[in-house]
């Protein structure tokens, strides 16, 4: 017949196991803090990917529909000047 003893240590063993397990294996509980972490950081740069794209899309939707943005763009990055404009250029200082 097995002794109590013998029943305790073993149970007493699991026991350990189980919680190395639980504290250092795969699905450990450090595993699902970090992976959660990296979930709120993911979802934090698929926000501002999302708010990029909407402005991208208003952007594109302005240059589809009228001359206005598109001569603007011009200005400004191209320096575009209409015949009898005069262009100057101001330097801050």
């Amino acid at each position: 017949m097995i002794s109590w003893n013998w029943v305790c240590a073993g149970l007493g063993l699991l026991l350990l196991v189980l919680q190395a397990m639980l504290w250092t294996g795969q699905g450990s509980v450090a595993e699902v803090v970090a992976l959660k972490r990296q979930i709120a950081a993911f979802a934090g740069a698929n926000e501002e990917l999302r708010e990029r794209n909407r402005r991208l899309e208003v952007e594109v939707a302005e240059l589809k529909n009228g001359l206005d943005s598109v001569e603007e763009m011009a200005r400004e990055e191209l320096g575009l000047v209409r015949q009898g404009e005069t262009f100057y250029v101001l330097i801050k200082r």
